[in-house]
């Protein structure tokens, strides 16, 4: 007995033998109980076994079912200590699979690249680049404070140099190939057109020579030097010029001035495309001229049309490139080609200096109006094109800067004029000549020059055609940045290819202008034909521009001098225009078509972007903060995605678009851990990179807004990641693990969702037909353009586009009459009597709120419905209960309807529960 009874206290004695050790082992390895607690283990299964399941304990009282115990403990051990050590096999093998599955999704993550950032806010590049222009202008500045001591005139250079009037070598040489080469070739075909006009060169008498010298002088005096270098290059938007930056100085004297912008802006693009077809082709037929090439133009007649469209695709091809590399290379082409005008010109002269008396304007007016003209008024169209390119010289101003402009014009001028009168010398020398007299087309320019030299002529003149195409395309590049900031034209991705904002590149409008430009060769095929079209477009321009030019002057306190700048600067080119309609029904009429599709896009894009304008509005905090805490706390709606991105063109980060709230809100609620609101501005230095963020003291709405230079790639991706590490560090963002794998390999920060809203017209829109067409028109060209998809790098990230309504003022369509099903089988009489009777009101279930539906986020509509919503029968109308007349009745009313009865009084009894 007392064996008995001590037994288990014996029990660890015999642990390490025999089997039971090796069980022990094995369950220590397991991390299961160690040798020492077999007893306990024996204990349990006993008391199990015996039923005494409190202490674990044998009963002394027994001592059979103590030596059962006994019997049993050693093969309950074994049990136990496998069982255990399996447990601990399958649990250590449950985490070994746990941690290879890790390991598995951080490899995933590793097969695609997260869109990272560098730790530096500037590439090597770019500190180079800043490193270089901090040297150039340590340099002036030192340059500048050598001269300032050298006495006034080194002073006044000084000044000059520190502000808008600057003159760099450099960028003169660039200013030359980028903004003389159309008026350049104008003495290639200036004269030529003359003579045409006048019947031949034995017309030619020294009076018409010299009267249209004069015209020609003093255009080039009056309408380039004093309209737009003296007086249109001193008026500039932030370095900018041309007619749109002009409308932006003055557009609040009144609406009525966007018309000539508008329409001054479409004729100088419709400009763009005519001039590389009429410059180029023009250039490249002078090859027809060289005695070697005859043969080989008059056997392939349509080569001249060949090279000038691979010509045209290679120019327009290295574009992308930049104007200031494009510049440096025209420009130097252009030094030689102006100092090649000036020496043929002042070898002409050299024989007959008489022909300076045409700078006396009384020549030009006498001839004008004289009989012996024989083109009439026509002459002025003829005298019109010396001045192509002068509206140029103020589109082009943000690209070069005014300083470079005012140091190279004098040079251009003098070599035109040399050329201009070289040739009216040559005129009046030959005019007498027999040889020429018979030749069918008579060019004054190659026919002065000695035949070896004509050669280079050739050469240089097909190079400034291409240079002359280049100004043009440039300005239009210009023309349309400043219209993007006007709302006239659709935001398009613009480059910057050199160091300066004002020199960018717009792919798309070098495509259609590529396009244009090819279609205008296919059209015409030559550059006689393409010249009747040429310069109507641009005198509409220039008219335009002397409008807003002398409503500056008038606002600004100068207006006597607005009135003559306008008076004259009318009448004369009132003129010009009126001579380039004659040239309507050979080709002018292509250049009008063109000018007005170009103001039909501007047009409805500006009353479309009125319309939208009008239905927008924003969002204080208070409005919108407590419908997004509450579902940002709906757990019964699943999330949407952890982040939800949208793109706004708003600035302003304390506010928040309808169009983001309602697209959070619309259809099916899109609920996240975290919404974002981003916009992004482009600054005027080249390597700005910076961003702010408001949160509205929460921790799940995010206002960001970046401020990139516009020399900065807009990569959005790579820097939303960034913000939301960093507001994640500083714990204004709380975690995000990512569970799984995802395409950006990021799993620090969860999955990201970009959402684009774009708007549409509903059909019950009040809004006029021109209000629709031109919503239409806007939406189409919006979709032709591109897209925001496109230009953030947000493609491969599969954004979400989405189409709201526009939200303008809508027709009511009158409102629908409920009928019963019998007056719809009715017939007849009685049918029709039976449809005039009011049927009773029958409330539509459908029609009302379920107080679980989140969808509209405001819980105030839902409870008012239901309080007023009486308790239908599922098949009979509606009717109000009779007032209780006795607590009886409504205790009998309440246990009917198994409910407590609302009302009160003597002898109500609670219902009873169902048995």
């Amino acid at each position: 007995m007392a064996e008995s009874d001590n037994q288990p206290a014996r029990a660890p004695k015999p642990a390490g033998n025999g089997r039971n050790d090796r069980n022990d082992r094995s369950v220590a390895d397991g991390q299961a109980p160690k040798a020492t607690e077999v007893p306990q283990a024996s204990k349990s299964v006993t008391g199990k076994m015996g039923g005494d399941g409190e202490s674990g304990r044998v009963s002394a009282a027994k001592p059979a079912a103590g030596k059962a115990g006994k019997a049993a403990a050693r093969p309950a051990a074994g049990r136990a200590a496998k069982a255990a050590t399996k447990t601990g096999k399958s649990g250590a093998d449950g985490a070994s699979k746990l941690k290879q599955e890790e390991e598995a999704l951080l490899r995933a993550d590793t097969f695609t690249n997260a869109p990272k950032v560098s730790r530096r806010t500037l590439t090597r590049e770019e500190r180079e680049a800043l490193a270089k222009l901090k040297e150039a202008e340590n340099k002036e500045a030192e340059k500048l404070a050598n001269t300032a001591a050298r006495g006034r005139i080194g002073r006044w250079w000084a000044r000059m140099q520190s502000g808008p009037d600057k003159v760099t070598l450099g960028m003169a040489i660039v200013a030359l190939g980028v903004v003389y080469g159309d008026i350049g070739t104008s003495p290639l075909y200036t004269a030529q057109t003359f003579l045409s006009g006048q019947g031949g060169l034995g017309n030619a008498d020294r009076e018409a020579v010299l009267g249209m010298l004069s015209l020609v002088f003093w255009s080039i005096t009056l309408i380039t030097t004093v309209k737009y270098v003296l007086i249109a290059m001193r008026i500039d938007n932030n370095g900018e010029g041309g007619i749109f930056a002009l409308y932006s100085l003055i557009r609040r004297y009144g609406a009525w001035l966007a018309i000539p912008a508008m329409v001054g802006g479409a004729a100088f693009l419709a400009d763009s495309v005519l001039t590389p077809a009429v410059s180029i082709s023009s250039a490249v037929e002078g090859l027809q001229t060289l005695p070697p090439l005859e043969q080989v133009f008059d056997e392939n007649p349509s080569l001249t049309l060949m090279i000038t469209v691979v010509i045209i695709v290679i120019l327009f091809a290295v574009q992308s490139r930049g104007t200031e590399s494009i510049g440096r290379v025209f420009g130097s082409i252009v030094l030689i080609w102006f100092s090649f005008l000036a020496i043929v010109g002042l070898v002409n002269l050299s024989n007959d200096w008489t022909v300076f008396a045409a700078l006396n304007p009384v020549y030009g007016v006498k001839f004008l109006f004289s009989p012996h003209n024989a083109a009439g008024i026509a002459l002025m169209g003829t005298v019109f094109l010396s001045t192509t390119g002068a509206e140029a010289l103020y589109s082009d101003m943000g690209h070069v800067g005014r300083g470079n402009i005012y140091f190279t014009w004098p040079f251009i001028k003098v070599a035109l004029v040399c050329n201009y009168f070289g040739q009216g010398a040559w005129i009046l020398a030959n005019s007498r000549n027999p040889e020429f007299n018979t030749m069918k087309t008579l060019n004054p320019f190659f026919q002065m020059m000695d035949p070896n030299v004509r050669y280079l002529a050739v050469v240089l003149s097909v190079t400034a055609g291409v240079i002359a195409s280049q100004a043009l395309i440039t300005g239009a590049f210009t023309m349309v940045s400043e219209a993007t900031r006007l709302n006239w034209m659709p935001h398009l991705q613009v480059r910057y290819p050199a160091r300066t904002r004002g020199q960018l590149y717009i792919p798309v409008i070098n495509g259609v202008l590529c396009v244009s430009t090819l279609l205008v060769l296919a059209i015409f095929k030559d550059s006689e034909h393409i010249s009747a079209a040429y310069g109507l477009a641009l005198t509409i321009t220039m008219i335009t521009t002397t409008v807003l030019l002398g409503v500056y002057l008038w606002h600004n306190g100068r207006r006597l001098g607005a009135a003559l700048f306008i008076v004259l600067f009318l009448a004369i080119q009132t003129m010009f225009f009126v001579a380039s309609m004659a040239k309507f029904l050979h080709g002018g009429w292509f250049t009008c078509l063109l000018t007005i599709a170009i103001l039909f896009v501007m047009v409805t894009w500006d009353q479309g972007t009125k319309l939208e304008r009008a239905q927008r509005r924003h969002m204080q905090p208070q409005d919108f903060l407590p419908a997004l805490d509450k579902l940002h706390g709906d757990f019964r709606i699943p999330y949407f995605a952890d982040n939800i991105v949208y793109l706004t063109s708003d600035s302003e980060t304390k506010r928040l678009d309808t169009d983001i709230f309602f697209s959070i809100f619309a259809d099916h609620p899109k609920r996240a851990r975290a919404w974002w609101a981003v916009s992004v501005e482009t600054t005027d230095e080249p390597f700005t990179r910076e961003y702010s963020v408001e949160n509205f003291g929460t921790s799940y709405i995010y206002r960001v807004r970046m401020r990139l230079g516009f020399k900065v790639s807009q990569s959005i991706p790579a820097y939303i990641h960034q913000i939301m590490h960093d507001l994640s560090k500083t714990g204004e963002l709380p975690k995000q693990k990512s569970l799984y794998p995802k395409v950006d390999a990021d799993p620090d920060i969860g999955t990201i969702r970009y959402v684009l809203i774009h708007k549409a017209l509903m059909p019950e829109s009040k809004v006029s037909a021109w209000g629709a067409l031109s919503l239409q028109v806007k939406y189409t060209i919006r979709h032709v353009a591109g897209s925001p998809v496109k230009w953030f790098g947000l493609a491969p990230y599969n954004p979400l586009v989405e189409v709201q309504p526009l939200f303008v003022s809508t027709r009511r369509p009158p409102r629908l009459k409920r009928i019963g099903v019998a007056d719809v089988r009715g017939a007849g009489a009685a049918g029709a009597r039976v449809a005039a009777e009011p049927t009773r009101a029958k409330i539509d279930p459908a029609a009302v709120p379920d107080p679980l539906d989140t969808t509209s986020g405001l819980g105030r509509l839902v409870h008012a419905p239901e309080a007023a919503v009486p308790s239908v029968s599922s098949d009979k109308a509606a009717v109000p209960a009779a007032p209780s007349t006795s607590g009886k009745t409504a205790g009998k009313t309440a246990r009917t309807s198994g409910k407590e009865p609302t009302s009160s009084g003597k002898g109500v009894e609670p219902a009873k529960p169902a048995a």
